[in-house]
């Protein structure tokens, strides 16, 4: 997740070239960076291989998935994910086939095939949507998608769910980019501030919240600073940050006097080393739902406890992996969302309770799409039990599983405003909650008890 959250969209480039960081960076300027195989958790946190060696990772909104940063500018975003899974030769079949019998509740409301697109590699944090995939599905390792029939409480739905990665997958590009890019992609991951950012020239509107809190966080050593306890103490300790460059969540820290912009650094890429070689010294941006583990458990060179604060904690209050739609699909498929959406509220809900079956196939397509994306079982265990213990995945208002609360997303749209305008991606004139999220679609029965 880490991956992930924006630069704006140009109204001058054409949508086949659009290139927006996935996970989160806000990055002004689009850089010409290659895309690199990385070990990082989502939205631009790190994972490692056993070497505890990582490469650099995509960023992450708010960014994993999401700090967004806009790599390879000239990178067509209709690549990766939006291609279709039923075709090609190197697509590995896992326990038969997965064709949809078409004759389930949403056979006659959704897509044939409903894709969803995500901002990074598999990973426990998209756990949600691998949940509602059926025990008979297609990986292919050609496009990084994995497709199988869609399924509820182990009933199959009457059409297809293809989940497609992001990041390296789709040359960094931003969800939003890819679902401008690809009509044939009904849902992607849209993190608030990311909607904040685009909705003047390519908007969209969040149908569930996905994750209540953003995962992505910033983090240090406890033991060189252990009367650092929050963000704002680093400010006043003058502790070097490293993130990735162009974040609008830094920007809002340093220009409201939470941070000093002298102490903020740019030009973190995914990696532990700077980090390592600080010896604690520096601190960085991370995920809760992932670094933590690492660097206790799988780093090689560190193997000890790091300390953090989410950054929705410190005042930039986003929520993360939303599922959002391009506004016209909101009248095309109403009667889908009403049906679909309330699948994809239960699937969180039984994700958290028993994430078995759907970790199996996050693993599995790691696997087989071996890309140097490496992940886990201990990393996806420490990922779900942390999603529980800090409510990063939570019920929302009135108890309700992906309800959005638009006082705060309003209250967003107020603080991130200013920063989006200064980096030239003003958002839509008048914008409101409205505009960016809806609750209509939500089964108000359904929330974690």
């Amino acid at each position: 997740m880490q991956h992930r959250r924006s630069k704006a969209l140009a109204s001058s480039v054409l949508v086949a070239g659009l290139v927006l960081a996935a996970c989160g960076s806000d990055k002004k300027t689009a850089t010409t960076t290659a895309p690199v195989a990385t070990t990082a958790a989502s939205t631009a946190d790190t994972t490692t291989a056993s070497t505890g060696d990582t490469t650099a990772a995509s960023t992450d909104t708010t960014t994993g998935g999401s700090t967004d940063t806009t790599t390879g500018g000239s990178t067509d975003t209709t690549t990766g994910g939006s291609t279709d899974t039923t075709t090609g030769g190197s697509t590995d079949t896992t326990t038969g086939g997965s064709t949809a019998t078409g004759t389930g509740p949403l056979a006659d409301l959704c897509p044939a095939d409903v894709k969803i697109q995500t901002d990074w590699n598999p990973e426990a944090e998209h756990g949600f949507l691998y949940n509602m995939i059926g025990a008979d599905y297609t990986i292919d390792k050609d496009t990084f998608t994995v497709t199988g029939e869609l399924t509820s409480n182990g009933v199959d739905q009457g059409v297809k769910v293809s989940v497609l990665s992001g990041g390296p997958a789709i040359g960094f590009a931003s969800v939003t980019s890819q679902l401008y890019a690809d009509d044939s992609i009904m849902l992607g991951y849209v993190y608030t501030d990311e909607a904040i950012q685009n909705s003047d020239k390519f908007p969209t509107v969040a149908v569930e919240s996905g994750f209540d809190k953003n995962p992505q966080m910033i983090m240090w050593d406890p033991a060189t600073y252990p009367d650092v306890k929050t963000i704002a103490d680093l400010g006043t300790a003058g502790v070097k940050i490293r993130y990735f460059g162009g974040a609008a969540y830094m920007d809002y820290f340093t220009s409201t006097g939470v941070l000093k912009t002298d102490q903020v650094d740019g030009s973190y890429d995914g990696t532990p080393a700077l980090f390592l070689a600080d010896e604690g010294k520096s601190a960085q941006q991370g995920f809760g739902s992932a670094e933590p583990y690492l660097y206790e458990n799988e780093i090689a060179g560190w193997k000890k406890p790091v300390a953090y604060q989410y950054i929705n904690d410190a005042g930039w209050n986003n929520y993360a992996e939303s599922i959002a739609t391009k506004p016209a699909n909101i009248t095309k498929y109403a009667d889908c969302l009403k049906a679909l959406v309330p699948i994809i509220q239960q699937s969180s809900v039984d994700y958290l309770t028993d994430p078995t079956a759907a970790n199996k196939v996050i693993l599995d397509a790691v696997a087989k799409f071996d890309n140097g994306w490496v992940y886990s079982q201990g990393t996806a265990d420490y990922a779900v039990k942390t999603m529980k213990d800090d409510k990063l995945v939570a019920n929302g208002p009135d108890g309700v599983m992906g309800k959005f609360d638009l006082a705060r997303v309003n209250d967003l749209i107020k603080k991130a405003t200013p920063v989006y305008t200064a980096q030239d991606s003003p958002p839509k004139t008048g914008l409101t909650a409205d505009d960016i999220v809806t609750n209509e679609f939500l089964d108000p029965s359904i929330g974690l008890k």
